[in-house]
């Protein structure tokens, strides 16, 4: 069988280098203004509710699309603009609030500083931005990389602009996929996951097994093709199935503990590490293999401002922001979040040692991110494990140059990372955006000068919110003036971390054992290009795997295994059969792009709404008008019918087996 990822379609871009269409335009400019800001508040909420957020790129392109139809003129690069500023709204709320909480946390702060937060945020995004330009080519137009979430966005504006019967394929989809989410986050009738463990052997080991019914993974399981999705699946494997259990067969458990309780405290406390090490190894091997590519994209950056300024032609379609600009940038935005470390900590030396580690581990897990979002989507940006791996070098490099740092160390590191979360968030959500525009040929430095518009107007609403939220809600553990205060599940864990290092008791076996692992699948791997195997193992797909709660991986393999039965029918038709057999090929290689996308368009489009009412009342059950039940079967047998539904729907009834 082949195990081969689907394609990108072998096709030029939507809107050809020579034609120029309007792109930032005042309307888009407004729009993504305005939608950049709600995304921002609503994901605040929902990240420090439950630990999460959605990706907005998708929502935001569908009421791009709607909202300027209703002008004389508009284009699908006006579109892709909007949705390209909106989308920072979510991805900077996600580096933000899985950090900064902890300085509360911590006793650090008792609010949220407006002026600190704004500068951590915006700059910690701006550099996000500015380490994808010379990452673009390397990721996007050199690498094989799907980038589910930017190819999905791609075939909804451009399905939304031909219109036709494309439009079908992604409105019945979506319509199905928001009616199933509804019926989850919102009714609460159906389960969001469906899953059990068991003690066995007298409580000597565990047994788990667990689905998310999310109709969105399954489209980002058929996006990025079985072999990714079986990695992903084996990463999940390896963790929940074999080193959980071992885990309880050396300890036991405690009496007292449900199994499915304490296989989820082992993953959280122990197991989790396992993927943080693996990710690790796998960030520096992804950087060693992409050095040729980065150090292309720069040097070709400076080629392109050369020409520029020699008044010699520049295809628009590689026309990314000037990398002189790009490096005076960089300094400009380090020097305020120095001055910035030098005023919260107090020392010369620990403040310029934090600014090196912010900038050196900014642009590399920005590179990390970008890759595994590439592979995986940016739903599925494991961003809080990026932060992690960010938190143990600095706080190892902090610790070992200057102790305890006056008691300022725990601080200084959760400071240091909330830095280039922001950075990775954006990097991985901006280089989703590029993707879409490389597919729909949209100009690439325009896209790159409205993500930092974008990041500009969410950071500056992220302090009004957070302290909105900590006011009226509360966060971290619960207290008689907030009974039901928001956990902020990722800055708690930022938080034990951090003082893990310094105080002691952080699983650092754990990190070890998901090292070694990540060496030998990169060994493996390496050995399957010099075969010319088809079944690669890239090593940052098993790591998001042991990382992620198994629940994620299953809905992502089914989508893979879909995926591949759907190739399957591709191939079945003769090559040699003329214009018509071409033609069902392409049918059944676009029908199944349109339905996974619409599948994750519904459902990021219900995500994305829920918060509102979600923020306003405060309560998760708002809409829950027959009891919260969160039924299980139901879901699924509707998750089983649409595997089938994907199937039947992309393949034509004379291909099928």
């Amino acid at each position: 069988m082949t195990t081969t990822p689907v394609p990108t379609p072998t096709r030029g871009p939507y809107v050809p280098a020579s034609v120029h269409l309007p792109e930032i335009t005042v309307k888009a400019v407004i729009l993504g203004i305005i939608l950049a800001i709600v995304l921002a508040g609503a994901n605040a909420y929902l990240g420090l509710f439950a630990g999460m957020t959605v990706s907005a790129s998708i929502p935001a392109a569908v009421i791009s699309m709607g909202v300027l139809r209703l002008f004389k003129t508009s284009n699908i690069l006006e579109n892709n603009i909007v949705q390209t500023c909106a989308s920072a709204g979510e991805s900077l709320a996600a580096g933000v609030i899985f950090t900064l909480p902890a300085l509360i946390l911590l006793g650090t702060w008792a609010q949220f500083n407006f002026f600190q937060t704004f500068l951590i945020g915006c700059f910690g995004g701006i550099l996000g931005v500015l380490f994808t330009v010379p990452l673009r080519r390397a990721l996007i137009v050199e690498q094989p990389l799907q980038f589910p979430e930017g190819m999905a966005c791609a075939e909804v504006l451009e399905t939304g602009e031909k219109g036709g019967a494309g439009v079908k394929f992604i409105a019945w989809a979506a319509i199905v996929a928001a009616a199933f989410k509804f019926s989850q986050t919102g009714l609460r009738l159906v389960a969001e996951t469906a899953e059990g463990a068991t003690y066995l052997f007298g409580r000597r080991t565990v047994a788990y097994f667990g689905s998310n019914l999310s109709p969105a993974l399954l489209g980002v399981g058929y996006i990025v093709g079985l072999n990714i999705a079986v990695l992903v699946f084996l990463g999940g494997a390896l963790n929940w199935l074999v080193a959980i259990p071992v885990l309880v067969w050396v300890h036991g458990a405690p009496a007292g503990t449900s199994a499915t309780d304490f296989a989820g405290h082992l993953w959280s406390t122990q197991t989790r590490y396992i993927g943080v090490g693996a990710m690790v190894v796998g960030g520096l091997w992804a950087l060693v293999k992409m050095r040729g590519s980065v150090f292309s994209g720069i040097t070709s950056g400076m080629a392109a401002y050369r020409d520029l300024k020699e008044g010699r032609e520049t295809d628009r379609l590689n026309h990314d922001m000037p990398m002189q600009w790009v490096l005076i940038a960089v300094v400009l935005s380090v020097i305020p979040l120095y001055f910035l470390y030098h005023f919260l900590i107090g020392r010369f030396d620990i403040s310029i040692t934090m600014a090196v580690i912010m900038v050196v581990g900014g642009f590399l897990f920005s590179a990390v991110s970008g890759y595994m979002t590439g592979l995986v989507g940016s739903s599925n940006n494991p961003v809080s494990g990026v932060t992690i791996a960010t938190l143990l070098f600095a706080a190892l490099i902090i610790l070992g140059l200057f102790g305890h740092a006056g008691g300022h160390g725990a601080a200084a590191t959760i400071l240091i990372a909330g830095v280039v979360a922001c950075a990775a968030a954006i990097a991985g959500d901006n280089l989703h955006d590029l993707k879409t525009g490389y597919l729909v040929g949209a100009t690439p430095w325009k896209q790159q000068v409205m993500l930092i518009i974008g990041v500009l107007v969410s950071a500056v609403v992220m302090a009004p919110v957070l302290n909105l939220l900590l006011n009226a809600y509360g966060i971290g553990p619960a207290t008689p003036q907030h009974p039901q205060s928001l956990t902020a599940p990722q800055a708690t864990l930022m938080q034990s971390v951090a003082e893990g290092v310094f105080r002691g008791g952080l699983p650092w076996t754990m990190v070890v054992i998901g090292m070694i692992m990540a060496a030998g699948i990169i060994a493996f791997d390496v050995a399957q290009e010099k075969r010319g195997r088809s079944f690669r193992t890239p090593v940052l797909a098993v790591a998001i795997g042991i990382y992620l709660p198994f629940e994620l991986s299953v809905p992502i393999f089914l989508g893979g295994i879909i995926a591949w039965l759907v190739q399957r029918a591709q191939h079945r038709i003769p090559h040699t059969s003329g214009e018509e057999a071409e033609q069902t090929r392409k049918e059944i290689e676009q029908r199944g792009l349109l339905i996974a996308s619409g599948l994750m368009t519904g459902a990021a489009l219900v995500g994305i709404g829920m918060a509102i009412p979600i923020v306003l009342s405060g309560r998760a059950d708002v809409l829950a008008v027959f009891g919260v039940q969160d039924l299980v079967w139901p879901g699924v047998a509707i998750l089983i019918v649409l595997l089938y539904g994907i199937y039947r729907a992309s393949v034509p009834r004379t291909t099928r087996s």
